[in-house]
């Protein structure tokens, strides 16, 4: 299948974009790698859009707008066109992308707040593949910290320790244990505020 491609400006009849529109759709299911590609070009900037909206954040909108076009793609024959056109097709699983996006960032979060106050973070059971990519992520974040701030937050998370139990270990006042752990905390969130760690969640 030849599938061609028309400039995002021009004005097109109605009827002959219907048609382009169903052409994208049945190239789509027949895996046709330049129907995609067009699909791509052509609602890529919606997808984007809805995406940086809803999550604030345009990495983290690119991030989604990737998943989106590789569910469309892997997906592909579960798209039914008397159920639907494929734009409305492909915002349902933009919907449900940045629904995910959101609960991993909420996760993730989770973790830190959870650790600065010594409690177990809330969300799936232990053991669980959610928690388990968390942890991963979180240990990853904890590597591009200073090494005195990830020392302290690594014996808060992984030991159990509190604050006066890692004083007495690395022989640090209690109150330089408090400032590391503090400032650590604060760099770590912003760590993956600014990352959101590509994939989680996904």
């Amino acid at each position: 299948m030849s599938t061609r491609t028309r400039p995002t400006t021009a004005l097109v009849p109605p009827v002959e974009e219907t048609r382009y529109e169903e052409e994208l759709a049945r190239g789509l299911v027949a895996a046709d790698e330049e129907a995609f590609a067009a699909i791509y070009r052509r609602w890529g900037p919606l997808v984007h859009t809805m995406a940086a909206r809803s999550l604030g954040d345009a990495h983290e909108a690119d991030d989604v707008t990737q998943q989106v076009f590789i569910g469309a793609w892997r997906g592909r024959h579960g798209f039914r066109p008397d159920r639907g056109v494929l734009g409305a097709w492909l915002v349902g699983i933009t919907r449900r992308k940045i629904v995910d996006a959101l609960a991993a960032r909420t996760r993730r979060l989770s973790l830190v707040d959870a650790a600065a106050h010594d409690t177990a973070p809330t969300g799936p059971a232990a053991g669980a593949p959610d928690d388990v990519l968390d942890r991963v992520l979180l240990v990853q974040a904890l590597a591009r910290l200073p090494h005195v701030q990830r020392e302290v937050l690594c014996m808060a998370f992984y030991e159990d320790l509190t604050q006066v139990q890692i004083a007495e270990r690395t022989g640090l006042p209690l109150g330089t244990v408090k400032s590391h752990a503090r400032r650590g905390l604060h760099r770590l969130r912003l760590v993956i505020e600014r990352d959101h760690v590509p994939g989680a969640g996904a």
